[in-house]
């Protein structure tokens, strides 16, 4: 365990000790996949430490989440944000009761909380090398040793927000690996079942015959390739896997292949036992409103499983179709790429397709009319957060000047700005971004 390691569990024992004095959590928690295995994390180490808990799956923390948290609980309950809470100081502080933070996201400010566990603070980078839900993990572990069976779902977290599994991450990996909790093997990182379907309806990889089932079909035909991908002999799988390789060295960013070829992980303790499976039912319940049969599915209840692996296929294949969509809208300016448009759902995955698969030269967002608001996705790639892209700061900075907020990671960020401002926003996040980066060629 290295220093800053020993700093995280300090800082989560302090918490453990905290959580204790309680008989009552109140636990609200972000509404993808980081978030949702987050909550049921720290649920289910509620649970087993005797304390009541009440949980809520939000898409973001704003005012009226701070009404409903302080309409909804008692004198002497706890609060616990996890997955949000670290820049919104403000918000907090409006909570009538006392407030543990379990966070990744920059801190912004001074924390109001009782105790703010934050990546950030210990010298790790909560970006890449540790989620929300292995922080809240971290806790777990402080409130009971038999809590390493849930370092399954801070995997899947990590790999729900496309970490690296390296220092901080890497410990709870090798903690769920020797405890059998997890286990490894190498190949293509996709959910299982027939290759067929599975690339017709799999955004990621984004490879140009997704979604095409005459052209994935001839692609396979060559190959010589069918079947089961769980199943398949290793010679095939082998193959198949050069093949996409191949394919996304061709447009993708060099971390698209390896995000799409490598270790694989196997969650040996929960009931959908491929983490990218999990993570994609995981984000389509939370974008459908269903983060309730999410939680559920987290916390062992085996009656949820086929009715949300069903939402999950159908969503993925709205998901393929928005995509194909968008590619025809993106326009480009002096340092970014941009979709304007309105009513398209998933445009965070959206975004983070196009910046790994299409165009990955240039930081994308994606900016969405719905109803009235305007909610921005941001993503990056790692090559270029190494060349000083933040777009934490450029959206929160945009968002600003606009009346908006906005924040997030370096790497991946959000914003919600007013009604007839986006051009104005995209116009000063692409100056930022250009301070940033210094001088961009446009292709």
């Amino acid at each position: 365990m290295n220093e800053e390691i020993k700093k995280l569990s300090e800082i989560a024992k302090i918490a453990a000790g905290i959580i204790a004095e309680y008989r009552h959590v109140r636990v609200i928690s972000h509404n993808d996949a980081d978030g949702i295995t987050s909550a049921a994390i720290i649920c289910q180490a509620l649970k087993r430490n005797g304390i009541s808990f009440h949980a809520t799956i939000v898409s973001r923390l704003d005012g009226s989440v701070v009404e409903m948290v302080n309409n909804s609980i008692s004198d002497g309950d706890l609060v616990i944000f996890c997955d949000m809470g670290s820049g919104q100081g403000e918000l907090i502080a409006n909570v009538v009761s006392d407030v543990v933070i379990i966070d990744h996201h920059q801190p912004v400010g001074e924390s109001p909380a009782k105790v703010a566990l934050n990546p950030h603070d210990a010298g790790i980078d909560g970006a890449i090398h540790l989620s929300a839900s292995g922080a809240t993990y971290m806790v777990a572990r402080e409130m009971g040793k038999e809590n390493v069976d849930l370092a399954g779902l801070a995997v899947a977290g990590a790999v729900g927000d496309k970490q690296l599994f390296e220092a901080a991450n890497k410990f709870i990996l090798d903690e769920a690996v020797h405890a059998g909790v997890v286990s490894i093997k190498k190949g293509l990182k996709i959910g299982d079942g027939d290759i067929s379907d599975v690339l017709e309806y799999t955004p990621e990889p984004y490879l140009d015959i997704t979604g095409n089932r005459s052209k994935i079909e001839e692609f396979l035909d060559i190959l010589g390739i069918h079947g089961e991908v769980n199943r398949m002999p290793p010679d095939d799988l082998k193959k198949l896997t050069s093949a996409i390789a191949l394919k996304l060295t061709k447009h993708a960013s060099p971390e698209a292949v390896d995000a799409a070829i490598g270790d694989v992980y196997l969650l040996d303790r929960e009931l959908v036992t491929n983490v990218y499976d999990l993570v994609a039912i995981l984000n389509t319940c939370g974008k459908l409103d269903k983060s309730g049969l999410a939680l559920s599915l987290c916390m062992k209840d085996p009656s949820v499983v086929d009715e949300i692996r069903a939402l999950s296929i159908d969503y993925q294949k709205s998901v393929i179709s928005d995509i194909k969509k968008a590619e025809g809208m993106i326009r480009q300016g002096n340092n970014l790429w941009y979709l304007n448009t309105k009513d398209m759902s998933s445009t965070g995955i959206i975004a983070s397709t196009v910046v790994r698969y299409i165009h990955p030269d240039l930081p994308f967002i994606a900016v969405n009319e719905v109803e009235d608001v305007v909610k921005v996705s941001a993503r990056g790639t790692r090559a270029l957060i190494a060349k000083g892209l933040d777009l934490s700061y450029a959206l929160r900075e945009g968002a600003n000047a606009v009346g908006g907020m906005g924040g997030g990671h370096n790497i991946a960020s959000g914003a919600s700005i007013p009604k007839g401002r986006a051009e104005e926003f995209i116009s000063i996040v692409d100056n930022i971004i250009g301070e940033q980066l210094g001088p961009v060629r446009k292709s």
